[in-house]
């Protein structure tokens, strides 16, 4: 069984790249929507909630994580594989790899929280004059369901605004949040090509070939666990997905582990 998890929504993006890859594997997803977004904690505490969240998904028998938080990946990743046994995959290096090979003349620029931006995750791999622009308003943008409204396209504009004279060639959507956002982002870089984390899906798919095991885990399919139900949350699954997705809610303290 393949687990993935995210603070919010966003990963279910990653989840589909997934099941387009992998239609045979189980696949267990977490949203922590209680405590979303993780763009704006601590590296140790988006660290704690990553450790957390790991230990559930093994508990569960995952053989196989995909962290599908951009957040998550440049500060917990490295910390994950060193306490777990199981292959752990994160967004960023995938992205990165797709975004050098997209890009040839102009400059390639990262969208991210502050958290994921703050870390330098994305820099130090990518070309000298690549830039990085944080945007803090895109994640609850996506979770309080201004897609495509009015307002949520001037937010878009408003924040990308310091890209505008700038040459533009590839943009890295680094965050799951923002392929919803997608249509936004592209009306401000119409000759840029758009770089996601669903590259991830090939390095896991890779895996699998390698391994089966990695894959299974009973009766192929989606499970989905959220630490906080949403209307708009299960209503925006289900569009993601392309299918009727059914929510477990889960306390703070199951997922933990620990009992007071």
């Amino acid at each position: 069984m393949i687990g993935v998890f995210d603070s919010g929504i966003g990963g279910l993006t990653v989840v589909r790249a997934l099941r387009k890859k992998l239609p045979k594997a189980r696949i267990l997803y977490v949203g922590d929507v209680a405590r979303m977004p993780y763009g704006n904690k601590s590296a140790a505490t988006v660290v704690e909630y990553s450790r957390e969240i790991t230990r559930y998904l093994v508990r569960r028998g995952c053989k196989l994580i995909v962290i599908a938080c951009n957040t998550a990946s440049a500060l917990a990743a490295d910390a994950l594989r060193e306490e777990f046994s199981v292959p752990i995959l994160d967004v960023i290096t995938p992205a990165v790899r797709e975004a050098r090979r997209a890009a040839k003349k102009g400059t390639i620029a990262v969208l991210a929280t502050r958290g994921t931006v703050g870390s330098g995750a994305y820099q130090k791999d990518l070309p000298p004059g690549s830039t990085a622009l944080a945007c803090p308003l895109f994640v609850p943008l996506v979770e309080e369901g201004y897609v495509g409204t009015k307002e949520g396209r001037a937010i878009v504009k408003r924040t990308l605004r310091p890209l505008a004279n700038k040459k533009i060639s590839t943009v890295i959507l680094g965050c799951t949040h923002y392929p919803l956002l997608r249509r936004e982002i592209s009306a401000m870089f119409p000759s840029a090509k758009l770089v996601d984390s669903f590259a991830v899906a090939e390095d896991a798919a890779a895996l699998v070939k390698l391994d089966p095991g990695l894959g299974n885990g009973g009766k192929p399919g989606l499970e989905v666990v959220v630490t906080d139900r949403t209307e708009h949350f299960e209503r925006l699954a289900s569009k993601i997905i392309g299918s009727k997705v059914k929510l477990k809610v889960i306390d703070l303290e199951s997922l933990s582990g620990i009992r007071h």
